[in-house]
Order: C-alpha cells, then structure tokens, then sequence
C-alpha cells in the first residue's frame, strides 16, 4: 500500500508541476502555493515545529518556521502542499502539525513507517521540489551517491539540503 501511495504522491506532484508551467529548477514552491491559494505565514516557532497547515474562510494557511534553513522551510511549504492536495477531506477543520526529525521524517510516526500521511507528504515534497524530469538532465552522467561534491551541487541548484537529495536520489535509483 505505501509503494502505491507514494507513485499517487508523485503523480499528483507532476500534476502541479505540469499546470503550474515548471521547466527548471529551482522550482519556486512558495508561488505555486499561492497560486493555489494559499497564504504562508512565515513566523519564528518552537525549534521542532517545522511547519503546519489549516483551513481558514475555505482557503489553506501554511504556517513556516521562519527559525529554520530556507532549504528546510522550501521542503516544509512543499510537504504542507501535499497535505493539501493529497489529504484535502482530513484537514476541515483541525490544525495539522508537523514535527522536525532526521532524514525528512517529519515525526517518530513516519520514521517507521507507519503515518501513511507523513509519508505520503514527504515524497509529494520530494517530488515537487527535486522532480523526476528536471533531475534526469543532470544524471545524465552516472553519478556515484558518495560524491559529495556533486549531491552538494545538486542540492544548491534545486534549492534542498543535502540530506534531501541524497534521501531523493536514493528514491530515484532505488524505487
């Protein structure tokens, strides 16, 4: 089940990236949530909260801990817009908060595996931020995972930690 879950995450990642016109990276992922109507409020909170998201006159507010590295709070806001398009019906009328843990892990819960949501969320996140397209140019030539100097350079070109590409590109090759 969770195999088919994270392709339907990544299906609808492409989905938004093909209507919101992305041909390059860095994809810019605070103006697809806002041309999908969401406002971000970017504002220092308690260092494990990472980010959270709730329904507000009908339209998603994505809280951002403005605390946090603008490569962590890019991979926040494109987490929180999974949730909105993935889980949409489970968000009316709660808050729905993410923790901060190692290796995108958003919380103890999707660390084993079991939050189908977090996980969910995560590879939307994943795939909105580092899509599958716009990484196949630059694999183009065979890449060791332990050359660090080129995952360090992916990871400035789309924007992400290096712990994001690296959790990525073993996504890509190992999927």
């Amino acid at each position: 089940m969770t195999k088919s879950a994270k392709r339907n995450a990544k299906r609808e990642a492409q989905r938004i990236l093909q209507e919101q016109g992305v041909c390059a990276a860095p994809v810019a992922v605070e103006r697809i949530a806002k041309a999908m109507g969401a406002s971000l409020e970017v504002r220092p909170l308690d260092t494990q909260l990472s980010g959270m998201i709730f329904i507000k006159q009908g339209a998603p507010v994505i809280g951002v801990n403005a605390l946090h590295h603008t490569h962590r709070q890019r991979f926040t806001i494109g987490h929180e817009i999974g949730h909105w398009v993935l889980h949409r019906d489970r968000l009316e009328g709660v808050v729905h908060v993410d923790k901060m843990y190692p290796m995108l892990r958003r919380d103890q819960a999707s660390s084993t595996g079991v939050d189908l949501m977090e996980i969910e969320a995560n590879a939307f996140a994943a795939e909105l931020l580092m899509p599958e397209f716009l990484l196949e140019g630059d694999l183009a030539t065979p890449l060791d995972i332990d050359d660090e100097e080129r995952v360090a350079a992916l990871s400035r070109k789309f924007k992400v930690s290096t712990s994001a590409m690296r959790y990525r590109l073993n996504g890509y090759f190992f999927e």
